[in-house]
C-alpha cells in the first residue's frame, strides 16, 4: 500500500507530479483523498457511523475514523473513490448517491510523517443497521455509530465525550460489543477544524 502511486500537487493544487504513498507523507506533498462519512436515521434519531482502524494499520490503528476513506491513486478520478465504500463497508453504491461536502485540504504533521490532504469530502444517507455492513479485516476492525447531535457538539466544544455503540472483531474473528462513553482522544487526529467542519456541514443536511 505504501508503495501505490498517487499525484501530488503544490499548495495552489497545481499538478507537479506523481510518487508513492509513502514518499508523499515523508516529504509533505499535498495529495488528494475520497473521505465519505455515512449517517443514517433509527427511530426518528439521526446518527452517523464511525469506522475503528485495524490494528495492523501503521497508522493510528484502533481509532475512529471516517466511515471509509482513502486515497485517489495516480490513475484515478475523484468518482473512482467511491471504491472504498464497497471495499473496506461491504456496500456497493454509486456516485450520485452521495451528496458533495465539497473539498477540504488540511494538514497534520506527525513525528513520523506529514499528511497533506486535499480531501473530496461526500455524505451518504443510508438504510443498514450497524450488523449489515461486511468490513475488510485488514482496513477495518469495527463500526460504531453516535447520535448526529452529539457529534456536532463533541467537535463545536460543547461536550468533552459522547458514547459511542457498535463491535469490533478480536484477533479471533469474534465480535465484541462496544458501548461506552469517549472523547476526542480516541478519534483519528485530523485537524480540529476538519471535524469542526464536517459537523457543520452534515447538520445543513439533516
Amino acid at each position: 500500500m505504501e508503495s501505490e502511486r498517487i499525484k501530488i500537487f503544490d499548495e495552489q493544487w497545481k499538478l507537479i507530479g506523481e510518487t508513492t504513498r509513502a514518499e508523499a507523507h515523508r516529504i509533505g506533498y499535498w495529495h488528494e483523498t475520497f473521505h465519505c462519512w455515512l449517517i443514517c436515521k433509527s427511530e426518528g434519531i439521526d446518527y452517523i457511523y464511525l469506522q475503528i482502524r485495524s490494528e495492523k494499520k501503521k497508522d493510528y490503528p484502533n481509532l475512529l475514523d471516517i466511515t471509509a476513506a482513502g486515497h485517489l491513486l495516480v490513475d484515478e478520478t475523484i468518482a473512482d473513490g467511491v471504491r472504498e465504500l464497497e471495499e473496506e463497508l461491504g456496500l456497493k453504491v454509486s456516485m450520485d448517491e452521495l451528496i458533495s461536502l465539497g473539498i477540504i485540504k488540511y494538514c497534520v504533521v506527525q513525528e513520523s510523517f506529514i499528511d497533506r490532504e486535499i480531501a473530496h469530502v461526500f455524505l451518504y444517507r443510508c438504510k443498514n443497521t450497524i450488523d449489515e455492513f461486511k468490513l475488510q479485516p485488514e482496513e477495518v476492525s469495527g463500526l460504531v455509530k453516535i447520535k448526529f447531535e452529539d457529534f456536532h457538539q463533541l467537535w463545536l466544544g460543547l461536550k468533552e465525550e459522547v458514547r459511542v455503540e457498535g463491535f469490533s472483531i478480536n484477533s479471533d474473528g469474534k465480535k465484541e460489543i462496544i458501548s461506552e462513553k469517549i472523547g476526542k482522544n480516541k478519534f483519528v487526529p485530523h485537524e480540529r477544524l476538519y471535524y469542526e467542519r464536517v459537523a457543520k456541514l452534515i447538520h445543513t443536511y439533516i
